[in-house]
């Protein structure tokens, strides 16, 4: 391999690299419709030589895959990323009148490009899409082969959806496990350039608390069901607070559960029903199944002596039956350093090693196919899935010359 990397930002295409996520965006893909978009990246990877090969993990709904083959004798890498986005409902409404009013139109406002998906996580597909073309301007040839696998089906939100059978289906599919083998993985979720090798667990539940309504002048003759809700999240406070001193992550922090909506009542009578819902955040290192049952125990505690009953749901099951399971890969892989480098490289400051403030798809790589796996890319997740969703273009073209630097290094360059 060379002693040293040729300055890959000379060989950007600053324009082109912004029209290709403009275009990205102008492809709308909420959970669903994800073939809208796969569509522009089976042309966008077409071009790159890519060999895209589309398989649906669902009827009408595709996951698409291909890779640039290196000479051999290097290691392989794989950049992945969701396809999907959450909906628009209300963007229009907003915007109305302002630049930035359609929600696929990729407005340029203040050196930032706007709409839905471009932090999450259309820009981090472009940036390891617009990698190749610099490699290719350079004139680099890979030994370890670099493989592009979009996935449907992340996002939540849509009814029936969001329950990962994108990743799901491509972990288990024999076409892609035959044709790539990678050694390392970066998924694009945004991160606004630093490197997540670490990311907390969760779960939801839905609670139903069951009593037995009665008319207000004789409530003796009811079980009240929303003042057992209250002993309930007494109980679920005091849990989250337990665990919360019991651990705390590095990079992830502490443990807790958020109780999010509760609802009862409504008549002029004894409450005889009562929902909560709630979710809970799990370390690395900490079982879902032992999060769980603390959960269930604390609710019998607070619903003991009520004369209520309860039943509850996990409505967000991913590669666990009860939701998402955390993930903390071996710090020491040179792969991590290789990236941070690069990232600090391309624009100072980025490239911190950090722990993911959210869950996403990373299990399904690390548990199924071994393969440790980081979150990197552009885009700052305080602003996806709201009315203000962007991504600054100079991080951007950052990540751009970064992964293509990461990639060189990585891979191996045959010379």
């Amino acid at each position: 391999m060379a002693k040293s990397m040729p300055d890959f930002r000379s060989f950007l295409d600053e324009n082109l690299a912004v029209e290709l996520l403009r275009g990205a965006v102008a492809r709308e893909s909420i959970t669903g419709n994800e073939a809208n978009f796969v569509g522009y990246l089976d042309e966008q990877m077409s071009a790159r030589k890519l060999a895209p090969v589309w398989e649906e993990f669902l009827p009408g709904r595709p996951n698409i895959f291909g890779k640039r083959a290196g000479s051999g004798g290097g290691q392989n890498l794989l950049f992945i990323g969701h396809t999907d986005t959450v909906h628009v409902d209300g963007w229009r409404e907003l915007w109305q009148g302002d630049h930035r009013e359609d929600p696929f139109g990729g407005a340029i406002i203040d050196g930032e490009i706007w709409g839905r998906g471009t932090g999450d996580l259309k820009a981090g597909i472009c940036t390891s899409l617009a990698a190749i073309d610099l490699l290719d301007k350079a004139g680099i040839k890979l030994k370890g082969d670099v493989s592009f696998a979009f996935i449907g089906d992340e996002e939540s939100g849509e009814e029936g959806t969001g329950i990962s059978a994108g990743i799901d289906h491509l972990t288990t599919s024999q076409k892609f496990l035959d044709a790539h083998k990678p050694d390392f993985a970066v998924y694009v979720e945004p991160t606004q350039l630093q490197v997540f090798p670490a990311q907390m667990g969760f779960f939801i539940a839905d609670i139903s608390i069951k009593g037995k309504t009665a008319y207000f002048g004789v409530p003796e003759q009811g079980i009240d069901a929303l003042k057992a809700s209250h002993q309930v999240m007494q109980e679920i406070w005091t849990l989250s607070e337990q665990m919360g001193k019991a651990a705390n992550h590095d990079l992830v922090g502490e443990a807790f559960i958020l109780i999010t909506k509760i609802e009862g009542g409504g008549y002029i009578a004894v409450p005889g029903d009562c929902k909560l819902s709630l979710i809970c955040k799990v370390l690395p290192g900490q079982s879902l199944d032992e999060a769980v049952a603390a959960l269930e125990a604390a609710i019998g505690r607070g619903i003991a002596d009520t004369g209520c009953s309860f039943e509850i749901s996990y409505p967000a099951g991913r590669d666990h039956k009860f939701g998402g399971s955390p993930t903390d890969i071996d710090r020491s892989n040179p792969a991590i350093d290789q990236l941070s480098q690069a990232l600090d490289r391309a624009m100072p400051d980025r490239g911190v090693i950090n722990g993911a403030p959210y869950w996403s798809e990373a299990p399904f790589l690390i548990d199924r196919l071994g393969c440790p796996t980081v979150y990197c890319a552009p885009g700052n997740i305080a602003n996806c899935h709201t009315l203000e969703e962007r991504v600054s273009i100079n991080e951007y073209l950052a990540g751009i010359t970064a992964f293509a630097e990461f990639i060189a290094h990585y891979c191996g360059v045959d010379e």
